[in-house]
Parts: C-alpha cells; structure tokens; sequence
C-alpha cells in the first residue's frame, strides 16, 4: 500500500515538475527541420510572452486567488474539477479576468492541457496537504 501511495507522488512530482516545461515548449520552424524551443529560456529582450505556469495557476485557485472570479478554493475547488463542473477553461478564464493571464492563452491548447493535467493532479495535490 505504501509502495503505491510512492509511485503515485513520485508521478506527481514528475509531472508538476515536468509539464511546466513541457507546456512551455514551442515548435520553430527553419527551413530544413523543425526545433524545439523551451520558452522558459528564453532572453528577457525576447519577443515571447512570459507568464503564469498551469501548476502555479492551479495552486493559486487552489489557494482561493480566483475566488472573486467565480472559481472555488481548497476542497470545493477539487470537488467541482472532479464532477467536471469546473475545467481548464473556466479557469484560465478566470485568470485573464483577474489579469494574471493575457486573453490569448485562451486559445492556446497546449496551455490549457498542461492546466487540465494540473487540475487531474489536484486530488492527489490537496489529499498531501
């Protein structure tokens, strides 16, 4: 049972570390082959938008920074996500009501599945708490 309870925070773990980079990834495309291109890294001077990682959007909701924008905390917020009345959408949303996010991540897939990976991982998050 505790080799269990192990593997799965070791997932955890691995996926909020991971999926932030992951989400952060973009596709550029030269003329003879495709890169890819962490945008975390990228300079300061760069073009790119720099903003919320899904893991800490979760984790602010979680700790009621959305509250004024329709979005639960702690316990209830895990409680909508799990009967799917709250999803990665709704809470992006959210974030660019509260200005935490520019409008445009709402059209941006690979952010908004890095968020529902984020809130599939939030049972598990907040039972650790």
């Amino acid at each position: 049972m505790k080799l269990v309870t192990l593997i799965k925070s070791a997932l955890i773990f691995a996926s909020i570390t991971l999926v932030p980079g992951i989400a952060g990834a973009q596709i550029a495309t030269t003329n003879s082959s495709e890169i890819a291109i962490n945008s975390n890294n990228l300079s300061r001077n760069s073009t790119s938008m720099s903003y919320l990682q899904p893991f800490n959007l979760v984790s602010f909701a979680y700790q009621g920074g959305l509250k004024q924008h329709g979005i639960p905390s702690g316990e209830t917020l895990v409680f909508e996500t799990q009967n799917k009345n709250i999803m990665a959408k709704d809470l992006v949303k959210a974030a660019v009501n509260a200005d935490k996010l520019p409008s445009q991540v709402l059209n941006d897939q690979n952010y908004l599945s890095a968020v529902n990976l984020q809130l599939n991982a939030l049972p598990d998050y907040a039972a650790a708490d």
